[in-house]
């Protein structure tokens, strides 16, 4: 899906009100599903002129991809601003989990946004999970050159890492309404480190 882009605004009034829109975009998709949100519900919700909407973006389909791509950076910036006090590899998986599952619970509406990216804009969705799944594979070689882990297959170990604090993501975050999510994390993080063997 090729999108065009309009111009960011230069003004502190421009951008606050393009940052209104996205986030009234991000609830109000979030809640409806893409196909079903309209821009005049986003509008609405922004408490803007529809005419305005089309200062800050060529349609939807634009919005929609920025808030994938910055759920990507929210995820990203997080889970890099929490590893970066760890001394080794598996305190930093603990740490970049913790992260990921509170960026689920705080933003659950874009991250439903991110899961219909799937479908709506699979280039987006493909983009967001591969530049994660980059950074991951290089941080996990470099830990196994150190000697924090064992030597694998840092790419295949990225993508079943990502895949199990998506799963977790969904499962207690977003499914139930006061996850425990220390709990969560040290089971994970048990198994991560130690996985089934007895």
């Amino acid at each position: 899906m090729t999108i065009q882009t309009t111009a960011k605004p230069k003004t502190k009034r421009g951008l606050e009100r393009r940052a209104k829109i996205l986030a009234a975009a991000e609830q109000v998709i979030g809640e409806k599903g893409f196909v079903a949100a309209s821009i005049a519900d986003i509008t609405r919700a922004a408490d803007t002129a529809s005419g305005t909407f089309y200062i800050y973006f060529s349609g939807k389909d634009e919005v929609f991809r920025e808030l994938v791509q910055d759920m990507g950076h929210a995820t990203r910036s997080q889970a890099a601003e929490r590893v970066a006090g760890a001394t080794n590899r598996l305190e930093a998986e603990r740490a970049g989990l913790a992260a990921y599952l509170t960026v689920v619970r705080d933003r659950p509406m874009q991250y439903r946004i991110v899961e219909e990216a799937r479908f709506v804009d699979p280039e987006a969705y493909r983009e967001y999970y591969t530049e994660f799944g980059k950074a991951y594979s290089e941080q996990l070689r470099q830990a196994a050159e150190k000697g924090e882990i064992s030597a694998g297959d840092a790419e295949v170990r990225a993508w079943a890492l990502m895949g199990l604090a998506k799963t977790l993501g969904e499962r207690f975050v977003l499914w139930e309404d006061n996850v425990d999510i220390d709990r969560v994390v040290e089971e994970a993080h048990s198994f991560i480190c130690n996985g089934l063997a007895p």
